[in-house]
């Protein structure tokens, strides 16, 4: 019996294995990687150099951001070719040697895509602001200025917030949800779509097992662009609902759907979800014929303000909602670290030196434990930590410079958004990984494209390889288990404790198995009462190396993470 027509019973309920729910996911940054050329930049023969490294941490995909040809505007979400690899990053030949390679070591490669947007430097916009009767202008969004200013729309990356951009070779305002340089395609062009979905058999044809899908929920968009409510227009916080989720969102999703992704064994992953469980069903729901995963926002999007942190409650009742709407149908990623979040460490851990290696084992036994796909970003299986720049002229990332430019535009405390930049930074995430304690931390014999955290001496793969109790064995324990016990990948979610402000913990059940996930996100000693709950004497997992427990309760020390059978 293949796995696609394995049901397990989960409470009753029959629940359907497929390959792509069971990956633990394993995120690279291809810039940051590892430089095999002595540019300074990693680039794709890095990443093979370090396959087996990959293949050890039992990790089974790989997510590359891009690698498509790109001026780099936004380190390659703004893309002029889609079927050529990036000069700096190799060649098509060093991608076909990787896939090999991943495929040669069991391991699933997962393309992203980035089709909200090119390039302005990709020929189909060249040729569309050319002129206004060119057979591609219609391949983007265009207001002709006779009409007016078009009425305001947000962009994440424009120095003053503002979507619209004037052209004066034709006269007309192109759109761009992000930076001027990346005008957004005009889904609403047939011919756009079907160009998607060529781009996107291209790759299916080499080999690629998945896609993740950037920026998917604003593809589509109210065209006649009308005028919104000042509410609307003068709060940030309303732009997903404003600009996700258009109207014929769900025909493109299903026409992808018949047009490429029925065709062949591969998945399909939105990053957002819109603003609603609604929203998301709707888009991954099997019965649906759309996307297969939700990968959505709400934990990331809480507590960006250092003066108003998130706290563990909102956190829990965060996941278990979630949990909860997909408890029957559908399927989630989980994730607490990406390109664009700082290190999960110094975010929902503890850095500082005492507890810094405790809390990322705690942390990565939440994610290899939660029901959904795992997603892990490299370096988090060693504890890496943000940087945290101190000066604006430090950062290498647009989100960062633009809203440096329109923070003062705007009249804001710089002081603020300077410590919430140094918090938050997409920065953070994109420091070189650190292998070793060597110049550079191994990553490069020549000066990298941005700094290498100065920690990299004591924090490095090489010095945690031979140590059993370190955060890499750790990483590396949690795989095996959580492929060795389907329990972690479908079973029931039980939460415990809902509302204490340092402890979570819940149970995973699935076929009679039972398990006791229980992680102390606090640097005090936690008692969780077991109540009705009987703890077995087989640990699984324990990032301690004792355990403090009685029939009635369990104790956990500062950032202690346990996995434990009961019944």
């Amino acid at each position: 019996m293949g796995i696609n027509d394995t049901h397990l019973i989960k409470k009753g309920l029959s629940t359907t294995r497929k390959w792509w729910k069971e990956q633990i996911i394993y995120q690279i940054y291809p810039r940051s990687f590892k430089d095999s050329t002595g540019t300074g930049v990693g680039d794709l023969r890095g990443v093979i150099e370090k396959l087996d490294y990959i293949q050890s941490l039992g990790v089974t995909s790989v997510w590359l951001n891009p690698i498509y040809q790109s001026p780099n505007d936004d380190n390659g979400y703004d893309i002029s070719n889609y079927c050529e690899i990036m000069e700096e990053f190799g060649s098509m030949d060093d991608f076909d040697e990787l896939l090999a390679g991943l495929h040669k070591r069991n391991i699933k490669f997962i393309m992203d895509l980035v089709v909200n947007h090119s390039s302005d430097e990709h020929e189909w916009f060249k040729q569309s602001r050319s002129s206004r009767d060119n057979p591609y202008r219609d391949y983007y969004h265009w207001w002709p200025a006779e009409k007016g200013k078009p009425h305001f729309r947000w962009s994440f990356f424009d120095n003053k917030g503002e979507a619209w951009k004037y052209d004066e070779q034709t006269d007309a305002y192109y759109l761009h949800y992000f930076s001027q340089k990346q005008p957004d395609l005009n889904w609403e062009n047939p011919k756009v779509r079907q160009e998607v979905y060529k781009i996107m058999r291209f790759w299916a044809e080499k080999g690629v097992d998945g896609f993740r899908l950037d920026a998917f929920q604003f593809v589509s968009k109210d065209t006649s662009f009308p005028k919104w409510s000042d509410e609307y227009e003068n709060d940030f916080s309303h732009i997903i609902p404003t600009h996700g989720m258009g109207p014929y969102l769900h025909d493109y999703a299903r026409e992808m759907y018949d047009e490429v992704l029925s065709k062949y064994d591969v998945f399909a992953v939105s990053e957002g979800v819109g603003s609603s469980f609604e929203d998301a069903h709707a888009l991954v729901d099997e019965d649906r014929n759309e996307l297969q995963m939700a990968y959505h926002f709400d934990c990331v999007d809480m507590g960006v303000d250092v003066d108003n942190p998130q706290t563990l409650p909102q956190f829990k009742d965060i996941h278990s909602q979630w949990d909860k709407s997909f408890a029957e149908k559908g399927w989630l990623s989980i994730f607490l670290a990406n390109h664009d979040l700082p290190r999960m460490v110094s975010r929902f851990g503890n850095d500082a030196p005492a507890y810094r290696d405790a809390s990322a084992k705690m942390l990565n036994t939440f994610l290899l434990s939660m029901r959904g796909t795992s997603y892990c970003y490299f370096g988090d299986e060693l504890g890496m930590t943000n940087i945290s720049f101190e000066t604006i002229d430090e950062y290498k990332d647009i989100a960062a410079i633009n809203g440096y430019k329109k923070a003062q535009h705007n009249g804001e405390d710089l002081d603020k958004f300077m410590r919430n930049l140094k918090a938050f930074s997409r920065d953070n995430s994109r420091t070189p990984m650190q292998w070793n304690s060597e110049e550079n931390a191994g990553f490069s014999d020549k000066t990298p494209w941005i700094p290498v955290n100065e920690n990299y001496q004591h924090i490095n793969a090489q010095a945690q390889e031979n140590d059993p109790n370190s955060v890499l064995n750790h990483f590396r324990k949690l795989t095996e288990l959580r492929k060795q016990r389907l329990t972690l990948v479908y079973g029931s979610y039980e939460l415990l404790e809902a509302k204490h402000e340092s402890l979570y913990a819940y149970k995973r059940e699935l076929d009679g198995d039972t398990l006791l996930v229980a992680l102390n996100f606090s640097d005090q000693p936690q008692t969780l009462s077991l109540n009705s709950l009987t703890l077995s004497d087989n640990t699984l997992i324990n990032n301690y190396d004792s355990i403090n427990s009685s029939p009635e309760a369990l104790t956990l020390a500062p950032y202690q993470a346990m996995i434990i059978e009961a019944k």
